[in-house]
């Protein structure tokens, strides 16, 4: 039973304001992390890190918003297990492909291949859910798609094996965090927001921890007091607050309206990765950004246009 209320123009208004803030904190993630692999940290150590900062935050909010409800209010045991698994996906998965491919490119490039993740939404919502791509869906990929071509050709330095590889990682991690916007609605729905936050980061930091365990030994972590200080402001204000912030706004305006706002987030990160990290941005940077904003623009307007339609006409009928 679905315990969102309906979603009024103000309950849209607060839901495009929390995405916002969600996708600009998001946005400083990859550069924090840049600074942090300055300490010679690798992508399993500083997961493991971040969660473990995170996961009692997480844990506390999640007993507290269980408690506070009815036992008829909350979840079943289903619909727990499967808000664990799209957490692992999200946030295990996803997160891990993006950190390792983080190491052996810039931040610019992280964030502008992993914006192109809502065409992915759409890609898998045909294949899997059966739902129809339409031509702007295919318009905005293309356009998008070419401005990373553009990046890439403009600088021959980003057309070595370990570049190459690293863009590819976070591809792979732009695929599994569109698996994972279409699981997650469902299970927000279900679940609730805050709720549903604190199972799927809960059930990733598990994971995480299993990782490291498997593939590290604890006396291995040693760094110095400023790297922890950016772990913890990773933590807080790359992790905890967005995550809440990004699933309660998707609660309230759906995966497109969140993609939307998203276009933030490149900009945003472009902005701090020219200042802070002093990453090059001439020419080719500026048109393939360009192209890649226009596209996810393009594509997102239209889209939600339609579904705003559609929604208008099932209300008249």
């Amino acid at each position: 039973m679905s315990m969102m209320p309906p979603p009024p123009g103000r309950w849209r208004l607060i839901g495009f304001a929390l995405s916002a803030i969600g996708a600009m904190l998001f946005a400083i993630k990859s550069v924090l992390i840049k600074l942090i692999y300055v300490y010679h940290v690798d992508s399993t150590t500083l997961l493991m890190l971040r969660m473990l900062l995170s996961l009692p935050v997480y844990i506390a909010i999640g007993l507290i918003e269980w408690r506070r409800r009815p036992p008829a209010m909350r979840p079943d045991t289903h619909s727990i297990w499967l808000a664990c698994l799209v957490g692992i996906l999200g946030f295990y998965i996803s997160s891990w492909l993006d950190l390792e491919g983080l190491q052996s490119i810039e931040a610019q490039i992280e964030r502008l291949t992993l914006f192109t993740y809502p065409f992915l939404v759409l890609l898998f919502g045909r294949l899997i859910f059966k739902h129809p791509l339409h031509w702007h869906a295919l318009a905005g990929a293309l356009i998008s798609y070419t401005g990373l071509i553009v990046i890439f050709g403009g600088d021959s330095s980003r057309l070595t094996p370990m570049a190459l590889k690293g863009t590819g990682l976070v591809a792979a991690a732009a695929a599994t965090f569109a698996l994972y916007q279409l699981f997650a609605r469902e299970m927000i729905v279900k679940c609730g927001a805050t709720l549903f936050t604190a199972i799927a980061m809960t059930a990733a930091g598990v994971a995480i921890f299993a990782h490291f365990l498997l593939t590290h030994r604890s006396a291995s972590i040693d760094l110095p007091a400023p790297a922890w200080g950016l772990v913890l402001t990773l933590a807080i204000f790359g992790t905890i607050l967005p995550s809440f912030l990004m699933s309660a706004g998707t609660a309230r305006i759906g995966a497109q309206g969140t993609a939307i706002i998203a276009t933030l987030s490149p900009v945003v990160t472009i902005a701090f990765a020219v200042a802070m990290l002093h990453e090059p941005f001439g020419v080719s940077e500026a048109a393939g950004t360009f192209l890649v904003l226009a596209g996810v623009g393009l594509f997102s307007l239209i889209d939600n246009r339609i579904a705003t339609r559609s929604a208008k006409r099932r209300h008249q009928s």
